[in-house]
């Protein structure tokens, strides 16, 4: 690898993180840094030097997110097509015409910093509740609001990377701002594994939901608690409706295994469910949103198949 290729290697992490925003895909967001690094390694003769490295870089990166978005659909949460389900209503309707939103492992978007006030920055800015809420915006107004809220550019600074002025960016950021707050993203706690609350929770979770021990299960659970299960369209929210379902459809988890990751900057779990012919076979990747000491979300995407690969978890777990 010569001089020139580390000098954009060293970019790759971040920029994943801010194609990952933009997008709401772990996939793409990596096809589209691979695209600015391929456009880029291009136009090195053309490079001249009149920005930096990674201004330049951020601007190609840019090009190729605005492009991806202008030629499809904005990605959802099952939360963003309809009400909670009663669990009596329930039923697993896939909706393959739907652009769902992708979890990503924390490894591939969030940089190695040792401010742990730019690490929590990181962590937010990567929930799935905030990228979720990103999808809403215009491209042009979501590419603002990172640049200058997640990303701290300078107002000159984006306006010279979109070509605009710094009045129209000011603009677009206060229009920007106004839609995330009508989203309302709750803040959630980030995955920390030092804090020892924290991991007494994750510990009881992980027996309650291993033990399938509901009563435990709602303890540690908000109210208001939410849970969903991409690619199905069916989002459930309360104690009632959530055990209804995890002790009637759901009944199939029992028994299951959980390994604990990251995702989002969110505690995660592989599940894996018991196998007819031994040990334990992928069945969801679940990821948490935490707040206030409780379990505020509980998202199980269910394609393996993409999940584990992306998070270098095992295919199978065996019976021991």
């Amino acid at each position: 690898m010569d001089l020139m290729t580390e000098d954009l290697e060293k970019y790759r992490r971040e920029l994943t993180g801010y194609c990952y925003r933009m997008l709401g895909s772990a996939f793409e967001a990596e096809d589209a840094v691979q695209d600015t690094m391929v456009r880029a390694w291009r136009s090195l003769d053309s490079f001249e030097g009149r920005s930096s490295l990674r201004s330049w870089l951020y601007r190609i990166a840019t090009n190729v997110c605005l492009d991806s978005l202008n030629a499809g659909n904005r990605r959802a949460r099952p939360m963003d097509l309809s009400e909670p389900t009663p669990v009596a209503q329930a039923r697993l309707n896939e909706r393959p015409e739907i652009t769902w939103l992708e979890p990503v492992p924390d490894g591939r978007v969030l940089p190695s910093v040792a401010d742990p006030a730019e690490t929590a920055v990181s962590r937010e800015t990567v929930r799935l509740a905030f990228v979720a809420a990103l999808q809403h915006l215009p491209p042009k107004q979501r590419a603002v609001l990172i640049l200058r809220e997640v990303l701290a550019w300078k107002a000159s600074e984006v306006a010279e990377l979109l070509g605009l002025t710094v009045a129209s960016v000011n603009s677009a950021l206060q229009r920007a701002r106004a839609t995330i707050q009508e989203q309302a993203p709750a803040v959630s706690d980030e995955a920390n594994p030092l804090d020892e609350e924290q991991k007494a929770l994750l510990d009881r979770y992980v027996a309650a939901f291993e033990g399938y021990d509901m009563q435990a299960l709602t303890t540690l659970l908000h109210e208001d608690a939410t849970m969903s299960m991409p690619p199905y369209d069916l989002w459930l929210r309360g104690h009632e409706d959530i055990v209804g379902w995890m002790l009637g459809v759901g009944e199939v988890c029992r028994g299951s295994k959980l390994v604990a990751t990251v995702a989002n900057g969110q505690p995660a779990f592989a599940h894996y469910h018991p196998d007819p012919e031994g040990g334990y076979a992928p069945w969801a990747l679940i990821v948490l949103e935490l707040h206030d000491g409780k379990i505020g979300g509980m998202d199980f995407f269910l394609d393996t198949k993409r999940w584990f690969p992306l998070f270098d978890l095992p295919d199978r777990l065996d019976a021991a």
